[in-house]
């Protein structure tokens, strides 16, 4: 029993780690954090093997998850790094807006962030989309339309500032 799991647990580490790796990679701007962040669903994977009925949407919900924490993460050092230029020096009063799309998604809700996430950036039809979050279809459908109408309002105005 022991080998077969441990068979087809490589076996699903060598067809979906690149890809989870690649997509994580997308996101973060950074490989060795993306091999971290894929490694880390893996080993949470591994830990609940025997009760996880869907191992691939596991997965990128737990990657999507990881993700939105390093995106947190970075956003507090920001913060902490512009309190402590603000103290030492006055601050340039012109600071551009950052129009990333990769900013944008972060700053979605939750509900609309992981649609898009498993969608657009890990390539999950629909239907795919709909059972990884427990949501009927046509809700995915509306919280994907409501999450492209964000960007693209944030987007407008982000263009609109540079301009």
């Amino acid at each position: 029993m022991k080998r077969s799991r441990d068979k087809a647990a490589s076996e699903l580490f060598a067809a979906l780690y690149p890809r989870l790796a690649g997509w994580c990679r997308r996101l973060v701007d950074d490989d060795e954090t993306a091999h971290e962040i894929a490694s880390e669903a893996f080993t949470r994977l591994w830990a609940r093997w025997t009760s996880v009925e869907e191992p691939r949407g596991f997965l990128y919900v737990t990657a999507a998850n990881l993700v939105r924490d390093h995106w947190r993460k970075l956003e507090r050092e920001r913060r902490a790094v512009r309190r402590a230029t603000t103290e030492a020096a006055v601050r340039p009063h012109t600071e551009q807006a950052d129009p990333s799309v990769r900013l944008l998604v972060q700053s979605l809700p939750e509900r609309l962030r992981v649609p898009i996430l498993l969608h657009y950036y890990a390539d999950m039809p629909i239907r795919e989309v709909s059972e990884l979050t427990g949501r009927k279809e046509g809700t995915v459908k509306a919280d994907l339309h409501a999450a492209r109408e964000l960007l693209r309002v944030h987007l407008r105005r982000s263009l609109d500032h540079t301009l």
